[in-house]
């Protein structure tokens, strides 16, 4: 098995807030298998405060497991391209918004910014998906991810198929193995999976 011990891994949050929570015991496993974090907030995290939480606490939550201050802005972000900093860079969660952008080379965020430079230097890039709208008018910018070399996702289905029949979600307690399959060029199977 694929050790994480002097790994260097990016961790950026986006504004899936009803999903935050699911993603913080991931971290906490990551760390404790001997990754480095290096934690990026998108500014819905960092500004937005919302049932599920307080912007602050969530950022004093990634401080906490981290123990590094979070990226927040594209100047902070861009040396990941030519200084080669990370290993791999999760977006955890990854909403339909960011999935949009990055599917069509929109850079308006850390977050987005972080993901070009890291691509470039040919590294692998994990989501996390988390949208309401992934099988709807998301689903081509999911399929361009799909078809995009050094993109992996970690395994998803649908979260409420009645409900919300168009929504997707990532199964969180497998970002480790997802993790690990990708700082080895795999993306884990199956990846559609019942949540």
């Amino acid at each position: 098995m694929l050790t994480l011990n002097g790994k260097r891994i990016g961790v950026a949050l986006t504004g899936s807030h009803c999903t935050l929570h699911k993603i913080f015991p991931q971290l906490e496993r990551i760390k404790q298998e001997g990754a480095e974090i290096f934690p990026i907030l998108s500014p819905s995290v960092r500004d937005t405060d919302t049932r599920f939480g307080p912007a602050l606490g969530w950022r004093d939550l990634i401080v906490r497991i981290t123990e590094k201050e979070p990226w927040l802005s594209i100047a902070d972000v861009e040396p990941i391209g030519p200084e080669k900093i990370l290993d791999l860079l999760l977006i955890a969660p990854c909403t339909g918004n960011t999935m949009a952008k990055l599917a069509n080379g929109v850079v308006d965020t850390a977050v987005l910014m972080a993901a070009k430079a890291h691509l470039r230097n040919g590294r692998p890039l994990l989501l996390s998906i988390s949208t309401n709208d992934g099988l709807g008018i998301n689903a081509r910018n999911l399929a361009t991810l799909l078809n995009t070399k050094h993109i992996y996702l970690v395994p998803f289905g649908q979260d409420d198929p009645l409900g919300k029949p168009n929504s997707l979600v990532s199964k969180t307690e497998l970002i480790l193995a997802a993790l690990r399959a990708a700082l080895e060029e795999k993306q884990i199977q199956p990846l559609l999976t019942s949540i």
